[in-house]
């Protein structure tokens, strides 16, 4: 058997003996949201640390535990602490989590993060749907031997992030009231925040904004097949846009400011998420939603 597939095995075995419990949707939170899985209707948790061979996350203020319950009735599995690349993991174990989500029951990925925003007229404390990620700067998951149980060796890459479900989470925020722009992720490794240079350079490329995680863990769970939405927090301006040095407590200071408004809109997108069943168009923004 092949080791990443073998290791990823014994976790799901590990999780299994420890928790009965099926979720729909695999959430993970970025910054600022971290209690958002404190609020739920929880059946469970489990530490990472419990799992055995399992990857635990460095990032001060991330619990490192999965919460197991329901969202408005709806089954959820929620990373309350996602591991990065930056802290030392191979990207194969960055992953591991959103492969584990899967082989759980979870049927669609929903990525949240907090990003640098990139884009002309964004500001911090924006919400940006993700329409489209760039990846190629880091390295993929899928790389090295192609895990068969997993999914096929070249997978298709044109549709990424679902469109009903981007649908779905702009009908939500049209519902809320709650200003939704869209735009394209790029990963990089950090830790280091990026330089002028390398945010002109993501600029040229077509991103909108930049982060140290999510296109990875969307291009592992694309790979399984799972439904992925993503949202980014425009937690802070990117370097050589704002004319201030980027703070690591800049950064949480503004995505804790707008959680509140961020967790209504999670709640909405997966209430509705549970209970899309055919199209219509929402008549407060016009969005054509999946009602």
């Amino acid at each position: 058997m092949n080791e990443v597939y073998a290791k990823l095995v014994k976790c799901y075995e590990s999780v299994k003996a420890k928790v009965d419990f099926t979720p729909k949707v695999a959430l993970i939170l970025g910054s600022g949201l971290g209690d958002y899985a404190d609020q739920i209707d929880i059946y469970a948790t489990l530490d990472y640390s419990e799992i055995e061979g399992f990857p635990v996350s460095t990032v001060p203020l991330h619990k490192g535990r999965f919460v197991f319950g329901h969202v408005e009735g709806v089954p959820v599995v929620i990373m309350q602490g996602r591991v990065h690349y930056y802290e030392g993991y191979s990207m194969t174990d960055v992953v591991l989590p959103t492969r584990l989500m899967k082989m759980m029951g979870a049927e669609v990925l929903f990525l949240t993060n907090a990003s640098g925003g990139i884009k002309q007229g964004f500001h911090a404390g924006d919400f940006m749907l993700i329409k489209d990620h760039i990846s190629c700067l880091v390295p993929s998951p899928l790389l090295g031997e192609n895990i068969e149980e997993l999914g096929t060796r070249f997978p298709d890459m044109s549709h990424i992030y679902d469109e009903d479900l981007q649908q779905i989470v702009k009908k939500a925020a049209c519902d809320l009231g709650i200003p939704l722009k869209e735009g394209v992720y790029i990963q990089l490794t950090g830790p280091a925040y990026e330089s002028p240079a390398e945010i002109n350079m993501c600029r040229m490329m077509g991103a909108d904004a930049v982060g140290m995680s999510t296109a990875c863990e969307a291009q592992a769970a694309n790979h399984m097949g799972m439904k992925i939405v993503g949202i980014s927090c425009i937690s802070n301006l990117a370097a050589g846009i704002s004319p201030k040095p980027l703070t690591h407590a800049e950064i949480t200071e503004t995505a804790d400011a707008v959680a509140p408004m961020f967790k209504r809109l999670l709640t909405e997108s997966i209430k509705n998420i549970a209970g899309a069943k055919g199209a219509g168009r929402c008549l407060g923004c016009g969005a054509t939603t999946v009602n």
